[in-house]
Order: structure tokens, then C-alpha cells, then sequence
């Protein structure tokens, strides 16, 4: 969520009435799809004057999971091979501009639709999913992140590097499982890694802006919903179709 402070608690110190403001509220209780919200002081940031309240609103969350996912499992480095399932969505759209900014050469994998989107972000390869299975194609990578992972772990081991890293962000459920139960035997064992992305809310919110105001990491909107329309706003959301970042605004 973005927004101006209202008013603050007795023990606030950071921020006064008039502020504006952005973060993440899933670690306190949700509640973005309101006029009113109220966060504990540690869930918000001072928004950028050159950033827009659109902007900030789809930030925190989205980019913090690319930003750990590419970083935290293994210190994403220049020139390695990575690939981003999903990259022309909300996570993947920062995912590719994040790991260009780290100087990796980037293939981004989407539907037909997002292609062009994917190369005007730095994407310095494209595939499309409904034509190419990047898991048979013959390619290996240092880094996979993948948003929207359904495939068997060896499919995933397959399209790996010697010492590649695979990355769930997003995706089947039952896969999820299978990889927090087996991923650290397969790590302990084999060269390879397999793992699940565990998001940790605002903990990169001073990186993310400080890549915002260097011009390196820029948001990408689909669509704008007002308030009353949530429910439209979910709907499209759901369909997959979406190039970046949906808003509400009110």
C-alpha cells in the first residue's frame, strides 16, 4: 500500500501527519483494499517525491520477492545465466530488471503476448512458453526463478547448471511441498539447488528504492481499478493475463 499519514501512535518517531508513505502490510494483518489503514511503524517507509503513489503501492511486495529470490538463496552474480519464468507478471517484471541491474545475462519465458514487454525491460533473450519448454530445450542456467513452477524437480534439475540454483516463487502447491520436503536433501547431496522462496515482508525497502531513484528498477502497471472495483481488479488478475502490476486506487 501507499498513502499520506493520517495520524500516528504516542511512540511513532519516524514519521508525522502529512508524510507519505509506502510498505508492505502482510506481515501485519493485510489490509490494503481500504481508504484507512493503520501499519505499525516498522511496515512503512518515506516514499520518494519522484515516485508516484501508483508506483509505490506495487513495490514493496512484488520486487522484494524478486530482489530475495535472485539474491538470498545465492548471491546472484555478473554474467551468470538466469532465467525468469513468469517474467512478464508483477514479480518477473522487476525480477528481470533487478538481475540486469546485477549484470546477468536474462531470459525471461511468457506468453506470446508479453514478449515485447520482456525485451523493453533489458530481457536479453525471450521464450515463449506455448511454444518452447525451457526445462527440454537443451539450456542450462545458474539461476531459475520461477513464478509460476508446475513441472517435476528433475525437469528442473535438468535445465540447471553444475552448481545451479533453482528458485520456487510462485506455482503449484503440491510442488511447494515436495521441494521443502526434498530440496535440502537434494542441496546436501548434489551440486545442484532446489528451494522455496520465503519472502521476508519490507526487510529490502531501502534497496528497492535506492535501485528506484538510480533508474534501475521502474514499475510496470497493467491496469488501474478504482476501489469499488476489487473484485474486477481480482478477477483479471486471476486470468494470468496481466503485463505488470494491477493498482487499486481510491
Amino acid at each position: 500500500m501507499a498513502g499520506r499519514v493520517e495520524a500516528v501512535g504516542g511512540n511513532v518517531k519516524r514519521f508525522q501527519p502529512g508524510d507519505e508513505v509506502y510498505g508492505d502490510l502482510s506481515a501485519c494483518g493485510w489490509g490494503g483494499f481500504a481508504e484507512y489503514v493503520c501499519a505499525p511503524e516498522n511496515a512503512v517507509i518515506l516514499k520518494p517525491a519522484s515516485m508516484t503513489f501508483e508506483q509505490a503501492a506495487v513495490i514493496p511486495q512484488a520486487a522484494s520477492m524478486a530482489l530475495q529470490g535472485l539474491r538470498d538463496k545465492r548471491q546472484i552474480q555478473s554474467g551468470q545465466k538466469v532465467l525468469i519464468n513468469g517474467a512478464g507478471g508483477g514479480v518477473g517484471t522487476f525480477a528481470v530488471q533487478i538481475a540486469k541491474s546485477f549484470g546477468a545475462e536474462v531470459t525471461g519465458v511468457d506468453s506470446t503476448a508479453k514478449l515485447d514487454l520482456m525485451r523493453s525491460l533489458g530481457a536479453d533473450h525471450v521464450m515463449d512458453y506455448t511454444q518452447e519448454d525451457y526445462t527440454r530445450n537443451g539450456q542450462c542456467y545458474d539461476l531459475i526463478l520461477d513464478v509460476m513452477a508446475h513441472r517435476s524437480i528433475s525437469d528442473y534439475k535438468r535445465a540447471l547448471s553444475p552448481k545451479g540454483i533453482f528458485v520456487f516463487v510462485g506455482g503449484s502447491v503440491t510442488l511447494a511441498s515436495k521441494i521443502l520436503f526434498l530440496g535440502p536433501w537434494i542441496s546436501m547431496t548434489g551440486s545442484k539447488k532446489i528451494s522455496v522462496l520465503l519472502a521476508k515482508p519490507n526487510k529490502d525497502l531501502d534497496c528497492l528504492k535506492s535501485l528506484f531513484e538510480a533508474g534501475k528498477v521502474l514499475p510496470v502497471i497493467d491496469r488501474r481499478y478504482p476501489l469499488a472495483e476489487v473484485p474486477e481488479a481480482l478477477r483479471y488478475l486471476g486470468e494470468g493475463h496481466a503485463q505488470g502490476k494491477v493498482v487499486v486506487t481510491v
